[in-house]
């Protein structure tokens, strides 16, 4: 069972003069979206008892997600209002205080040999404690399973830069797979390359940085030559969780050549990296063709062309 562990809300997506409440967050999507790719997939955060709690259960249950983990919290949800500029996505958050922010480390439950891989990122990795809680977690699995990272940056939500990138620095050494954007790029290390940051990370441990670019594809760096794959030509709704797509292809590709492993990811071969991408890039040309986070239902992706 791959485990998603990382932040749950919901996303305030304007419709009309007002806006309409859609379940989401980062980690939430990635979920999701394995679950729908019908992937064996668990998630772990807190819920809260409010009625955005109960929103946020229903798409899980529908996926066919495990939330065994996931302890009920009579805190709030956090909300994130939407902002659409030409389709591309940007966030104010409401957190204080809420049921994910006060996750801590000594609220983590034990983890189950059933887990297979950890999947950590977004907003969840920022404050204290949630972000604690996440970074203790993936010490306290690494060396056992394969863990994936994608940081989704979001500079406005960060408070203390030098912590939050010291976290990120001890992350990236326990992770095995690395994902980022070009944002995630412009922040993380201004003024790099790519292939310049791609190296940088790849130094410190990890076995593939997968980059992605929208409407210019996605490429994968590790130790052989770069891969790529195009991006799929769809009519764009919105960007919202395309990227949270793509994590779940790739770790749904990984997880079906069965490389998903320790010993796996030590002996890749090009050739299901590129599956990786190939997924990856296909399930997140669904999500943006249709507004608000909604990934791709196996059957969905069975039936795009190409």
């Amino acid at each position: 069972m791959i485990l998603c562990a990382g932040e749950s809300l919901i996303d305030m997506v304007p419709e009309g003069a007002g806006y309409r409440p859609l379940p989401g967050g980062a980690v939430y999507n990635t979920a999701i979206a394995l679950g729908r790719m019908g992937i064996d997939t668990g998630y772990l955060w807190p819920i809260s008892r409010d009625s955005f709690g109960e929103m946020l259960l229903r798409p899980l249950a529908e996926a066919g997600v495990d939330t065994g983990l996931c302890p009920r919290s009579d805190r709030l949800t956090t909300l994130a209002f939407v902002t659409l500029t030409g389709g591309e996505a940007r966030y104010s958050f409401y957190d204080e205080g809420s049921a994910g922010r006060m996750f801590a480390p000594d609220d983590l439950p034990e983890i189950p040999d059933t887990v297979s891989a950890l999947f950590i990122g977004g907003i969840s990795l920022v404050p204290d404690p949630c972000g604690a809680a996440v970074e203790a977690l993936a010490e306290r699995v690494r060396h056992r399973i394969p863990v994936m990272l994608d940081p989704n940056i979001r500079p406005f939500f960060i408070a203390d830069e030098a912590a939050y990138r010291a976290r990120l620095d001890r992350l990236i050494a326990m992770a095995d797979l690395v994902k980022l954007s070009g944002d995630d790029l412009e922040w993380l290390m201004p003024g790099a390359s790519f292939e310049e940051a791609a190296a940088a990370i790849l130094s410190r441990g990890p076995r593939v940085v997968f980059q992605t670019g929208g409407s210019a594809g996605a490429r994968a760096h590790w130790s052989g030559a770069p891969l790529a794959a195009q991006a799929v030509r769809v009519e764009v709704a919105d960007t919202i969780g395309a990227g949270d797509t793509f994590n779940a292809g790739v770790l749904a590709a990984l997880d079906r050549a069965g490389v998903l492993t320790r010993k796996g990811l030590e002996a890749l071969a090009p050739e299901s990296i590129a599956q990786a991408l190939a997924l990856g890039t296909r399930a997140a040309a669904i999500t943006v063709s249709r507004p608000g986070a909604n990934p791709p239902w196996a059957h969905e992706l069975a039936a795009l062309p190409g």
